[in-house]
């Protein structure tokens, strides 16, 4: 065996190693959730609101209150995010600008999550006055995940054949009606696919929502987008460092943790099951 050959062998030996400890870390943090987790699981426990200073009752408030600011985050993220895309990839021509701003993009989804919920903070809840709410938490989380959607549909943009533009502009469409008819169309499973994929992001953030958002304890539902709600993961971070019966609450703790890392795991499985469905289906 030569120097070149063992060197090779060597360097895939330090990555296997590397890729086990990664997984297996991944598995036993999994496990050990699920271990003491799923006996605090039943369906009061996801039905009901807490009760008796949260240490006992249920979380329903809380993933109420997840999936609203999710889908407000979407709400805000996903139009200015696809048309942001469209405009990078379908009308810019390239140059010092481009560069200059793909390169804001990338480095605004590299931005830890605490300063998106400090912009919040100062912006929505303070500069335009909504206060801590469903609103400001939303616009917020739709920030913090904007550059990983333009992203994700610019690249998608970008795979598809420049012969699909050739051939509807030659049938006498226009740039509009190829991009909206032809183009989005074909790339929208991986556009899909990213957004998924955010979601589950916005999902687990607590950094964001608790400046502009989460409530310690609010068991009634969100009436209005002024209203401040209950979150999975903030509602986590409050058992476990500002709670007065830690030991009470550690069953309660894990098993908000155990639903929301379920979502989170669905989420992702959704946007890989879409992503491997859209290669199958792809004839080109």
């Amino acid at each position: 065996m030569n120097k070149r050959n063992f060197s090779q062998g060597l360097n895939f030996i330090i990555i296997k190693i590397s890729v086990f400890v990664v997984v297996a870390f991944l598995f036993f943090i999994i496990f050990h959730i699920f271990r003491n987790g799923i006996s605090s699981i039943s369906i009061d426990f996801l039905t009901k609101p807490p009760t008796d200073s949260m240490t006992r009752g249920g979380i329903f408030p809380a993933i109420v209150g997840t999936f609203c600011l999710s889908i407000g985050a979407l709400i805000v993220a996903v139009p200015m995010g696809i048309i942001s895309a469209i405009y990078l990839s379908e009308y810019t021509k390239g140059g010092l600008f481009l560069r200059i701003l793909r390169l804001g993009i990338r480095n605004l989804a590299g931005i830890p999550s605490i300063v998106f919920g400090l912009f919040g903070l100062a912006l929505f809840v303070i500069k335009f006055g909504f206060g801590s709410s469903l609103l400001s938490g939303s616009l917020t989380l739709g920030f913090l995940i904007l550059p990983t959607i333009i992203a994700a549909t610019e690249e998608a943009l970008r795979g598809i054949p420049q012969d699909f533009r050739e051939a509807s502009l030659a049938l006498g469409a226009t740039k509009v009606q190829t991009i909206f008819k032809v183009v989005l169309p074909a790339a929208l499973s991986n556009i899909v696919t990213g957004i998924l994929l955010s979601v589950g992001r916005v999902a687990g953030e607590t950094a964001p929502i608790m400046f502009t958002a989460a409530a310690f304890y609010k068991p009634a539902l969100p009436t209005s987008v002024f209203d401040e709600v209950m979150a999975l993961p903030y509602h986590i971070y409050t058992l476990a460092t500002e709670g007065t019966h830690f030991e009470q609450t550690l069953p309660i703790q894990y098993g908000t943790c155990l639903v929301l890392l379920a979502l989170v795991v669905l989420m992702d499985i959704a946007g890989i099951w879409i992503r491997l469905k859209a290669r199958k289906s792809k004839k080109w």
